[in-house]
């Protein structure tokens, strides 16, 4: 038995998730993840044996509502886009001077983002 696809596309409008990431947009960023989606956070808190596990856009709107809410910069840099997957690098700055740099590979479907991961780190003050 054949398994049904979509024809439609099912990549992700990245012009808009670029310009609500770095104007700090956290309902922009928000409309662009499904309602089921799960993000997975790692960094040195949140080691690759227990990463931060956020599921649904309830949880995830806690955490893009606090990170538009800092007082930093966003630049994202290196997109990499597929139909069903995008990958890209987010350069933060913090007014002190303290960078921190994010990776981050999502899949997604109907142009929405259903599953994340991102690693991140930060320099040590």
């Amino acid at each position: 038995m054949a398994i049904a696809r979509s024809t439609q596309p099912t990549q992700i409008d990245f012009a808009a998730l670029k310009r609500a990431v770095e104007e700090r947009d956290a309902e922009a960023q928000l409309a662009l993840y499904a309602e089921d989606a799960e993000v997975r956070l790692v960094d040195r808190v949140n080691t690759p044996r227990s990463p931060r596990v956020l599921n649904g856009r309830e949880e995830i709107r806690d955490w893009i509502e606090d990170l538009c809410a800092r007082d930093m910069t966003h630049a994202v840099q290196t997109p990499v886009l597929g139909m069903d997957a995008v990958a890209f690098t987010e350069a933060c700055r913090y007014p002190d001077g303290t960078n921190v740099l994010c990776a981050t590979v999502a899949e997604v479907s109907d142009g929405r983002i259903v599953r994340q991961v991102a690693i991140q780190a930060w320099d040590e003050t």
